[in-house]
């Protein structure tokens, strides 16, 4: 079995606002965050690091989070990986291709706090981490 980080989220976010959200509500839950803002760097953190967790935005430069999704399922390192996919353009066949392709979550952008912490908490093993008030 691989082992994960306990802690570990990495998080592939090209809007650097959304990025910095996500980043500054992880660590406040308690999550060492991996911040990078394209597909190619996400996929070498995932490689190095193994995160617990891997937050992935579809359209990402560089690799696609769709793409780079595919190269965590297909790499023993990184096939079970619990991943959630974040986006805007979440229609019922893109949702349906997420899942198909081994996402385990798809958090629609605009996105409650509560819902992608509840989310990364779950995937995590960790349903106890706290959640903003």
């Amino acid at each position: 079995m691989v082992a994960f980080g306990p802690t570990s989220v990495l998080v592939a976010e090209d809007d650097p606002d959304i990025l910095t959200l996500v980043e500054v509500v992880l660590s406040r839950a308690g999550y060492q965050v991996l911040p990078v803002t394209d597909g190619a760097a996400a996929l070498e953190i995932a490689f190095e690091q193994r995160p617990r967790v891997a937050i992935l935005d579809v359209a990402l430069p560089r690799l696609d989070g769709l793409l780079l999704l595919d190269r965590l399922r297909a790499d023993s390192r990184t096939a079970a990986m619990p991943v959630v996919l974040l986006t805007a353009g979440a229609a019922g066949e893109q949702v349906e291709e997420g899942f198909r392709r081994g996402a385990n979550r798809y958090v629609k952008k605009p996105f409650a706090i509560r819902e992608l912490l509840s989310a990364v908490a779950e995937l995590a093993g960790s349903a106890t981490a706290p959640l903003p008030s």
